[in-house]
């Protein structure tokens, strides 16, 4: 009898320790843990892979089997983009300047790039309205328009590194890309930094091009994530970059499409936007050159009063693109 009744308890104690931990497991799934996705939305100057994401509902099809909701703030601005990592209103930006992703990780924000979204030297350029600057060199006691901190600026200290030339050679004038193509056109200064859909616009009304990325930067844009997301979910930015992946099979397999759903989100002309699309770099792996990139941007940041403590790059990186 009393040993009957010990084999009873024994069963009764590995039954419960057994129940304990299966319902610990299943009740703590990574994925049963978020209730919502939060990804940035940049569909300009041309993230056609976000735009087709969007518009094909693909992370919604993926997230949606466990009950996971996904939206998509539509930040354009790399500061505020990582500002709302930092606070956790934001779990993916998809999109992210290279510039913008280094200053918030050098201040102490918790974010790895899992990807790069795009390189797109073509795309970002210096451009003139008058037609006897052909060069650069041009441009020596002249004004040039732009935004500070960003790709274009980098573009425009690197090109007048090339030509023996700093940024005290000429008047230099922080300004938006609109803003400073609109005081290119009305003269108000002579040359301006433009990127994007903004190139063919200003290309038709006459302006043309001195000076684009091509040779002296990839203008890295990557995809990055909330530190403690990718810690806790790693199977969810598995899943993330997998639909990812998928958006650029769509982008390959359907041109037409592709070309006629960002032409409709984005404003652009169909032509326009094939022309554009020659210019980008779509594939997600984060390559040595990559990283290379990035330290120059580091670099460029540091020289330029941007940044006063440096990371080491890697410490970043966890590419997810595989």
């Amino acid at each position: 009898m009393k040993k009957c009744t010990m084999l009873m308890v024994i069963v009764l104690v590995f039954s419960l320790l057994f129940s304990g931990c299966t319902a610990d497991t299943t009740g703590t799934t990574e994925g049963s843990q978020v209730n919502k996705i939060n990804i940035s939305y940049v569909k300009l100057p041309l993230n056609i892979p976000s735009i087709i994401e969007k518009n094909q509902k693909l992370f919604e099809e993926e997230f949606s089997k466990d009950g996971i909701e996904v939206a998509f703030p539509e930040i354009t601005q790399g500061s505020k983009m990582t500002e709302a990592l930092a606070a956790g209103s934001l779990d993916f930006c998809n999109a992210l300047g290279g510039t913008s992703a280094i200053l918030a990780a050098a201040n102490g924000v918790d974010l790895k790039v899992i990807g790069i979204y795009s390189r797109a030297p073509k795309a970002f350029t210096i451009m003139v309205k008058d037609p006897s600057i052909t060069a650069i060199e041009d441009l020596k006691g002249k004004k040039i328009a732009g935004p500070k901190g960003t790709i274009l600026h980098q573009l425009l200290l690197a090109a007048l590194e090339e030509s023996n030339l700093s940024v005290s050679d000429l008047e230099f004038i922080n300004m938006g890309i609109p803003e400073g193509i609109s005081a290119m056109m009305s003269e108000n200064v002579d040359a301006a930094l433009v990127a994007g859909p903004a190139v063919p616009q200003a290309l038709e009304n006459n302006a043309h091009i001195i000076v684009t990325g091509e040779g002296l930067l990839d203008a890295t844009i990557v995809i990055a994530v909330r530190g403690d997301f990718l810690k806790d979910h790693p199977d969810l930015v598995e899943r993330y970059m997998k639909v990812h992946q998928k958006s650029l099979e769509f982008m390959r397999n359907n041109p037409e499409e592709t070309r006629s759903v960002a032409a409709e989100e984005t404003g652009i002309s169909e032509d326009e936007v094939e022309i554009m699309q020659e210019w980008y770099d779509f594939n997600p792996e984060i390559t040595d050159n990559d990283i290379k990139e990035l330290e120059k941007t580091q670099d460029f940041l540091k020289n330029n009063d941007m940044l006063s403590e440096t990371i080491d790059i890697n410490t970043i990186i966890r590419d997810m693109s595989l």
